[in-house]
């Protein structure tokens, strides 16, 4: 008997332990429903985060923890039942306090039976986990922004690859970038991205194991696209650790900068042909300048040599000499036109013109110049345009390239000459600064020379640059070239290859304009007049050897040193036929506003323009002004009576047909 008594005893201890223990938890709610769901016992935990008291909650049905909605689907209901049947019901969800607050619980159900069977109730078990959910659910919802953040990028290709460089994930960007649809790509080795060169040469390799040991690999370079077209890719590749440190993976970053680049390549040409277009103005300005003081040199000097000419009639030797000098004067001329072509400060006559008609009229000129050796083979496209230009700077540009492909032929050779229609479009002039996109009249020279490399194109058209032997040129051909077509709104462009030749193409603008025919060259013999010229010109050496010339010519000549002085003349009323002015003149009145200004007081006033340098006095656009009549410098005793012969006889012609 004594026996039983300490058993139960020890039962009872055991029951009075476990209900303090169950009790004393504060973290969990633990208690008891019959079997219809009425709290028969309630702990601590319970009452620390539903807030009812035991007294306030036993004998009431569980249901009441429920939200209303989950009471209206019958949750409470379906849980006890579930619980029963299956053993256990667990669940997460919404739960309600006592002062109506929600929180997020996690519970558990166990059915409580008897020995026999019997249901007996249940033992509920619920945790308060709203701080657990809130970082789940913080974290879910971040991961769901980064996915949208990653998906919705579309300027980036960006996606993860396995360790071995697998394709895990991939994004609206990556799409949109290479062309791959994910389904196409997932699992997929990246290399497939890559160049076959790249491949080849181990490129996707170095770029998974520098990024492993390195930390990150950043490289720009080709790769390809779904449809086997290149765009040119900033990409970067950075490998992701578990926590433990072990490589799970690569974040893959790849970006299109195809058009970047190409901007930087067009901004870098526009800059590099800025600096060139300055360097060409500085050497046009400069050239410009020295030009005037050397053509007023050369102009005295070719002046009394022609007049020493008359006084040494006779004197074989003294005119063999007379006559070098002079050759002298003429190749010193000739250098400063080129250098002033060059500068694109060259009056130009430009005149309607048809190409094709003035290239059949010169080609035996360049036959016979070029030698027996050189084959000239002219090409003239039919319904060929006109095309507004100086018919002398043509032709001497021609003739330039001319000798500059049979020097580069060594004197064998074939040389073509070809003229037709051509239009630059919108395409060509974005990546030629220089063109107005339009039609043209093309004139290509191509010869079957040494060809040239691409470091001697870039310097082709700089003055004095020449790859012939000292002595043996100037190097101002290519670049009057270039300053004639520029000055004349036109392109020019250079292709060659070593070994096979080369192809200089001029592009000259189109004129919708009636062609301007030829005139009659004068054939009269140089002769002189009686007529009155007043001569204002501010170099008193280049004054006296004009003065000489035309009063030997028989005219009545009267000099001024300058503008002012020259208007005092002409306001004195002494009859003037023609006025004969240099373009720079010193003191405040213009050479233009001279002539204005004499053409006012007398009207029927002839008026001839001189100069080595004509600024931008009576040339604009590269072009003489409309009625101007300019003798440039230096000029021959003949050039000099020839003209102004002609400048007073169409002054007395416009006279007579005049109101």
């Amino acid at each position: 008997m004594s026996e039983v008594n300490s058993s139960n005893d020890d039962h009872l201890s055991d029951l009075h332990r476990f209900q303090l223990l169950v009790s004393a938890i504060h973290d969990y709610a633990i208690y008891m429903l019959d079997v219809d769901g009425r709290v028969v016992s309630w702990n601590a935990g319970a009452q620390r985060f539903k807030g009812y008291s035991e007294a306030e909650i036993r004998g009431q049905h569980f249901s009441r923890f429920y939200t209303a909605e989950d009471r209206a689907a019958a949750l409470p209901e379906r849980a006890l039942k579930a619980a029963a049947e299956h053993g256990k019901f667990e669940v997460e969800g919404w739960r309600v306090r006592k002062d109506g607050s929600r929180f997020w619980a996690s519970a558990v159900i166990d059915p409580i039976r008897a020995e026999d069977g019997r249901l007996l109730g249940f033992a509920r078990i619920t945790r308060d986990i709203s701080e657990r959910k809130a970082a789940a659910d913080a974290l879910q919802r971040s991961e769901q922004e980064f996915r949208l953040l990653v998906q919705g990028v579309k300027d980036y290709a960006i996606y993860m690859l396995d360790p071995q460089g697998r394709v895990t994930n991939w994004n609206a960007g990556a799409r949109r970038i290479t062309g791959y649809e994910k389904e196409e790509v997932l699992g997929q080795h990246f290399s497939l991205f890559y160049t076959p060169e790249d491949r080849a040469s181990g490129l996707p390799d170095e770029a998974l194991q520098t990024a492993a040991t390195q930390g990150r690999f950043e490289h720009e370079g080709w790769r390809l696209r779904k449809d086997g077209s290149r765009f040119i890719a900033s990409a970067l590749l950075e490998p992701i650790a578990d926590p433990d440190g072990k490589l799970i993976g690569y974040a893959k970053i790849t970006r299109d900068i195809t058009e970047k680049q190409e901007a930087a390549a067009a901004l870098k040409k526009a800059e590099l042909a800025l600096l060139q277009a300055q360097k060409m103005e500085a050497i046009g300005k400069l050239t410009g300048g020295v030009a005037h003081d050397f053509n007023n040199l050369l102009q005295v000097i070719a002046g009394n040599l022609q007049l020493l000419s008359r006084d040494i009639a006779g004197n074989e030797r003294a005119e063999r000499r007379v006559q070098g000098a002079l050759a002298g004067i003429r190749r010193g001329a000739k250098l400063a036109s080129q250098l002033l072509a060059f500068g694109r400060r060259q009056p130009l006559e430009p005149k309607v013109v048809n190409l094709g008609r003035l290239l059949g009229a010169t080609t035996d000129l360049y036959r016979r110049t070029l030698g027996e050796a050189v084959e000239v083979e002219t090409v003239i496209a039919g319904g060929l345009w006109n095309t507004s230009v100086d018919v002398v700077q043509v032709e001497n540009a021609l003739l330039n390239l001319a000798i500059n492909a049979r020097d580069a032929m060594n004197g064998v050779g074939k040389l073509t000459i070809e003229v037709g229609n051509a239009f630059l479009d919108e395409a060509y002039a974005r990546v030629n600064a220089d063109v107005v996109a339009g039609q043209y009249v093309l004139i290509a020279v191509s010869d079957t020379g040494a060809g040239m490399t691409p470091e001697i194109m870039a310097q082709a058209f700089e003055p004095f640059f020449s790859t012939k032997p000292e002595g043996q040129g100037t190097g101002l051909g290519l670049s009057m070239v270039y300053g004639f077509v520029k000055q004349s709104n036109g392109h020019v462009k250079i292709y060659s290859e070593v070994g096979h030749g080369t192809t200089v193409k001029l592009y000259l603008p189109r004129s919708q304009e009636a062609e301007d025919l030829p005139a009659p060259a004068d054939a009269r013999v140089v002769s002189g007049g009686t007529e009155t010229v007043l001569v204002a010109e501010d170099d008193e050496e280049v004054c006296a050897t004009v003065l000489e010339t035309l009063t030997e010519l028989g005219y009545q000549v009267l000099k001024a040193h300058d503008g002012e002085s020259a208007l005092a003349i002409i306001q004195s009323g002494i009859k003037i036929d023609l006025l004969f002015t240099d373009v720079v003149m010193p003191g405040p009145l213009r050479s233009p506003d001279l002539a204005r200004k004499a053409r006012e007081r007398l009207p029927d006033i002839a008026v001839l323009f001189t100069s080595g340098y004509t600024q931008n006095a009576i040339v604009h656009g590269g072009r003489l002004d409309p009625g101007v009549d300019l003798l440039t410098k230096p000029y021959s005793r003949e050039d000099l009576a020839r003209k102004v012969r002609q400048v007073i006889e169409k002054q007395a012609r416009n006279k007579k047909t005049g109101p």
